[in-house]
């Protein structure tokens, strides 16, 4: 049976906010219960319809009856010495995903709850802490110490995991429920526990259904009829099936699970960079082997280091190809395993493989006569590695033809995924085409212009050139289904047919010319000239 782990962060405006000063100005973060007893009240607003309202306060603002929602000037009136700020919403949804990704460290299964929560699946992850209640125990001490306040509840299904952080569990005290008890366990809470809309609970309230116990034994039929629409009702006993497991509710992580991970406690916080040198080793070793024992290789790597005051670095490396050479691994990650500060010191290390896959694993051949190919692919993708690690994403492109006769069309850059593309083989009906070709045509101006041949003289680049030989026309029809004419088109926005040119000037430069549009065809204004390559 599943197991989910609901955390609920009651405060997470102002514990956001505090941290983000603290760390700012360069102070460590205090925990929960270090903080001062009757702090000045304080609190964030928002706009809203009626102007400025309450969105979060804090504890002293709360016994002066100070709570969300509330007026902005009612508020000053109740406590002229209010001290406030305005709530940033996107600040707090970037923190809490930051929080999502230091959650891997105890699973990789992280979801987000809310715009205050976060959903985990634990299973099968507890014994590598402990036990449920030792991972609960050190998870709940790490976001003490970190300044966040916390509501924890560990359930069989997310329903009731979040039910119990939201309405049952207490500050430092979490709520385990063992497998099977949900419905044992979500009797006594009320009914708002359920996630359901305002408008909902209200109804049920109002109808004395203040409990979920009390949901159980009524008739689905009688309780739809109590409802002004059935999409409400039909809310009600979809969130209540699927807190006691009768409905599947699928958990979205944020990012997809790893193929394979190692992990590598530090009982001793590492605090140099030899040490995490030494701990990465230890890890792709580990790792290597466990891929070898399976066949598989993977082609993407991340490395996390989690630090004893709670930040997180994370770095990523990818391969062209699965691979699981652990010195093919440790050099991909030695172009940036600097950028690793240690800071406070990290406890933890942590190792993830994705795009997992068989690796293609041939003998080398004895000579080059032998080999079925003249490129060893396997020493070219680890090529492209090394570049794509020193260089970045994006940096080793291989040039696949396409299906068209139109020469701008004819190729494109791809990012290197392990193979080449097959040689392109131009149709017996293309003429001679350029060794280089520029990326965008340039337009040259044409002084000498013949009707229906390649001009005598044109200036391209601010240089006059005089036209010695010539040979063409190579006429490129345009691709009529690319740009379907529609109804009441005009003329100039249609496709026009090209007419390419070898031409040689009196310098001996030759150049690849094309003039966009013929005299009579009725497309535009008069034909243009252009560059596209040069010849050797």
């Amino acid at each position: 049976m599943k197991r989910y782990l609901s955390l609920w962060f009651p405060d997470w405006p102002l514990d956001r906010l505090r941290r983000q000063r603290l760390h700012t100005a360069g102070r460590p973060m205090r925990p929960a219960s270090a903080r001062p007893v009757n702090p000045p009240p304080f609190a964030l607003t928002e706009s809203g319809q009626a102007g400025l309202v309450i969105a979060a306060a804090n504890c002293t603002a709360l016994k002066h009856g100070i709570s969300p929602g509330l007026r902005f000037t009612d508020a000053r009136a109740r406590v002229p010495e209010l001290l406030y700020d305005e709530i940033d919403r996107e600040a707090d949804a970037r923190g809490l995903r930051a929080l999502a990704g230091w959650m891997v460290r105890w699973t990789p299964l992280v979801a987000l709850d809310g715009a205050d929560g976060l959903m985990l699946e634990t299973t099968g992850c507890d014994h590598l802490h402990g036990g449920e209640a030792a991972m609960v125990g050190a998870l709940s001490q790490r976001l003490a110490r970190s300044g966040c306040a916390h509501r924890i509840g560990l359930a069989g299904t997310p329903g009731a995991a979040s039910a119990l952080a939201r309405a049952a569990a207490r500050e430092g005290v979490p709520v385990l429920l063992p497998e099977g008890a949900e419905r044992d366990g979500l009797a006594d809470l009320p009914v708002a526990a359920l996630r359901l809309s305002a408008e909902s609970v209200t109804l049920l309230r109002r109808f004395g259904l203040v409990r979920i116990g009390q949901l159980y034994g009524i008739d689905r039929k009688a309780l739809a009829r109590r409802f002004q629409s059935r999409e409400m009702s039909d809310a009600v006993c979809l969130r209540l099936d699927q807190a006691l497991g009768l409905r599947l509710e699928p958990l979205r992580p944020r990012l997809p699970p790893p193929a394979h991970a190692a992990r590598l406690p530090c009982p001793e916080p590492i605090a140099s960079s030899d040490g995490v040198a030494d701990g990465l080793r230890q890890l792709t070793e580990t790792l290597c082997a466990d891929l070898g024992r399976l066949g598989q290789g993977a082609r993407s790597f991340t490395l996390h280091a989690f630090k004893s005051d709670g930040d997180l670095s994370s770095l990523s490396v990818r391969a062209a190809r699965p691979v699981r050479n652990p010195s093919h691994i440790l050099r991909l990650f030695r172009e940036t395993l600097d950028s690793v500060d240690p800071g406070f010191g990290i406890d933890l290390l942590l190792l993830e493989a994705h795009r997992a896959g068989p690796m293609s694993i041939s003998a080398v051949a004895l000579s080059g006569d032998l080999a079925a190919s003249d490129t060893d692919e396997a020493a070219l993708a680890a090529l492209a590695d090394r570049i794509v690690a020193k260089l970045g994403e994006g940096s080793v492109l291989v040039n696949s033809p396409q299906t068209s006769h139109a020469p701008d069309r004819a190729e494109c850059w791809l990012p290197y995924e392990g193979t080449l593309p097959p040689p392109s083989c131009p149709p017996a009906t293309t003429g001679l085409r350029p060794v280089r070709t520029l990326s965008h045509p340039e337009r040259v101006d044409v002084i000498a212009e013949v009707p229906d041949g390649p001009p005598l003289r044109f200036v391209w680049r601010r240089i006059v050139r005089t036209v010695s030989r010539a040979d063409g026309p190579e006429r490129v029809s345009p691709e009529w289904w690319r740009s379907l004419p529609s109804a009441g088109a005009k003329a100039r926005s249609l496709p026009r047919a090209r007419d390419y040119y070898r031409v040689e000037d009196s310098r001996g430069a030759r150049y690849w010319l094309f003039r966009e549009g013929l005299y009579d065809d009725d497309r535009g204004a008069a034909p243009e000239w252009y560059v596209q390559g040069l010849f050797a």
